[in-house]
């Protein structure tokens, strides 16, 4: 079996004497769609900032193609998230004085190697070609949200990151959002890794784990356990 693209190992994190990660592992192939659920609290957030090197954890090792990032650098850790994460965040943090196009390449800015080939090609798969030169105060919900997937996807990454990416939009702008972000995640050959309390996503993806109290499971879906 090849190496995972992303591996953490006995992660655990400690905040104020709380315990909110207690001893999670995870291996993410290289070919992963993913689904972590769970409840608010649970510690999902914490997670996301562990896996895509914006924390570091209290112990436990983490290891992200092939890099051990355990003991590295702040600035060192900053060169792997953009070489090798894409993120999908919650709230989009896009830029609302750059255009689409800008906010899109900013990984690319970042790398110094600009891919306008790659960007026109994110655009017309997203569906949105037409808006490259608005800004984001004139985008809706689900136009920012695909914004923000076009630019987790601007270097090719390693792994996309996404942190309850429909959590803003309604379920039918959701769908279409999600569908994007798989037919994407595909053309870009990249893991996925969504981070939801949305139990309804469940039925979308190969692979469920579910966060409750600190600790990762394995969801295991009812047409797996027999009748």
């Amino acid at each position: 079996m090849a190496n995972p693209v992303l591996q953490g190992t006995d992660l655990v994190v400690e905040r104020a004497g709380e315990r909110i990660l207690d001893g999670v592992s995870i291996a993410v192939p290289a070919d992963a769609t993913l689904l972590i659920q769970g409840p608010s609290g649970a510690g999902k957030t914490t997670l996301f900032n562990i896996l895509g090197l914006l924390d570091v954890p209290t112990s436990g090792s983490l290891v992200i193609d092939g890099r051990d990032a355990s003991s590295l650098s702040e600035r060192q850790r900053a060169v792997l998230r953009r070489d090798l994460i894409g993120f999908v965040f919650q709230d989009f943090q896009l830029i609302p004085d750059l255009t689409v196009r800008e906010n899109a390449a900013l990984p690319q800015e970042h790398a110094g190697e600009r891919d306008d080939a790659w960007l026109n090609r994110l655009f017309e798969a997203l569906g949105i070609s037409d808006l490259t030169e608005q800004y984001p105060p004139t985008l809706s919900g689900g136009e920012k949200q695909r914004v923000a997937i076009a630019r987790a996807l601007a270097n090719r990454p390693a792994v996309v990151l996404a942190d309850e990416p429909t959590g803003q939009l309604d379920p039918d702008t959701a769908e279409a959002v999600l569908d994007l972000l798989f037919e994407t995640k595909a053309q870009a050959g990249t893991a996925l890794v969504v981070i939801s309390h949305d139990r309804q996503l469940t039925g979308r993806f190969p692979q469920t784990l579910t966060l409750r109290d600190g600790k990762l499971f394995e969801e295991r879906r009812a047409a797996e356990q027999g009748p």
